[in-house]
């Protein structure tokens, strides 16, 4: 999933998402650990898809508007 199609997505919505997300990234490293993986990439966009959406949920709550950047607070 493209991250415009996250953004346009409610937090609760996008929150479910990443649940399923994390759900599959724990069984596809199961069938890694026991070599029944198709394909191993697989789990590289799965991971960076977890933290797009993380980073869309994170920017949801903080307020920002689509295309938007947030400055760190420190």
């Amino acid at each position: 999933m493209k991250a415009h199609e996250m953004r346009e997505m409610t937090e609760v919505e996008l929150q479910g998402h990443n649940d399923e997300l994390v759900e599959e990234m724990a069984n596809l490293r199961i069938k890694n650990a026991v070599k029944q993986l198709d394909n191993p990439l697989r789990l590289r966009g799965l991971r960076k898809e977890i933290a797009r959406a993380k980073t869309i949920i994170r920017d949801k709550r903080m307020g920002a508007k689509p295309g938007e950047k947030l400055e760190q607070k420190d």
